[in-house]
């Protein structure tokens, strides 16, 4: 058994209690304790710059009572501690994350507009926190599916053949291998490309398609052999497709048990924390859950 636990942060919120069972089933999948969350916020004319977090308070919380009553009695529990702690959410989360497996949330709590689709401390979380994180998505997202989706566990993972990150490879085989799932793995290429040769005229460049499509496979292919050999269990392929990154991977997301990007790399010229445009998208329009994965160091 791990003694590194899974989070779940909770507000009561019934996204709250979505993300609820999937880290309850993370947990279980990992042999690893439960620690429930419940972060109450300080009222608005607060000093969140300055007093971030208060101390941990497991006594007279009404949302740690709920959950409690909520897992009173399931079959194979693991071990859950409850904690209270007040302060800002976006702030508190990414902190208490520091020393998890996963950190896991609704895409939206209770606060804010309803119509949004993801909501400020779902960003910050997913921005910030040293572990990854899995946002769990309101039921009933409607994507545009290219393909039927065929049967059987799935997971999603967006590879960058330019720059791949060996952490987001290695978190989607470790999902795939424990979920007992195949993966399927984009590596999305830039199509069509165009060159200007003069304002206001567009020709197309002599590159074949055919060809970069399979240079793309065959890099893709040689990011994952190390991978498949650490788990040899998982059914790993690669798909090189056209175009929009962000696009496929909402698409796949339809039937998907996960779909596994990275955070926006951090650079030494641009080290600030970023989700990146596809993660981003990624976030707000996927059916599945989303693991957000940390980039690695800084790059020189």
């Amino acid at each position: 058994m791990s003694a590194v636990p899974v989070i779940a942060a909770v507000d009561g919120s019934e996204d709250s209690l979505r993300a609820l069972d999937w880290a309850l089933e993370a947990a279980r999948r990992r042999v690893a304790p439960l620690r429930v969350v419940h972060v109450r916020q300080y009222a608005a004319w607060g000093q969140a710059d300055i007093l971030v977090a208060g101390p941990p308070d497991d006594s007279g919380d009404p949302v740690l009572d709920e959950v409690r009553d909520c897992l009173a009695g399931l079959p194979d529990l693991p071990t859950v501690e409850y904690v209270a702690v007040e302060g800002v959410p976006g702030a508190v989360l990414p902190e208490l994350g520091a020393d998890a497996q996963l950190l896991i949330l609704g895409s939206r709590g209770r606060g804010g507009f309803a119509s949004l689709l993801l909501g400020s401390n779902s960003v910050a979380a997913a921005r910030d926190t040293p572990c990854p994180v899995v946002v769990v998505p309101r039921p009933g997202r409607e994507v545009h599916a290219e393909r039927p989706a065929e049967p059987g566990r799935r997971v999603v993972v967006g590879l960058h053949v330019d720059s791949p990150d060996d952490g987001v490879l290695g978190f989607a085989f470790a999902e795939a291998s424990l979920l007992g799932a195949r993966l399927q793995v984009i590596a999305a290429y830039p199509w069509p490309v165009q060159t200007w040769t003069a304002p206001g005229q567009l020709v197309p460049p002599p590159i074949d398609q055919v060809a970069v499509e399979s240079e793309t496979r065959v890099l893709a292919e040689g990011f994952l052999d190390p991978l498949r050999a650490q788990y040899p269990g998982v059914d790993a392929a690669a798909e090189a497709l056209p175009g929009d990154a962000a696009g496929h991977l909402v698409a796949l997301s339809a039937g998907a048990d996960l779909v596994v990007v990275g955070r926006h790399r951090r650079r030494l010229l641009a080290p600030t924390r970023m989700l990146g445009s596809v993660t981003q998208a990624v976030l707000l329009h996927a059916a599945s859950p989303v693991a957000v994965v940390p980039s690695g160091p800084v790059e020189e």
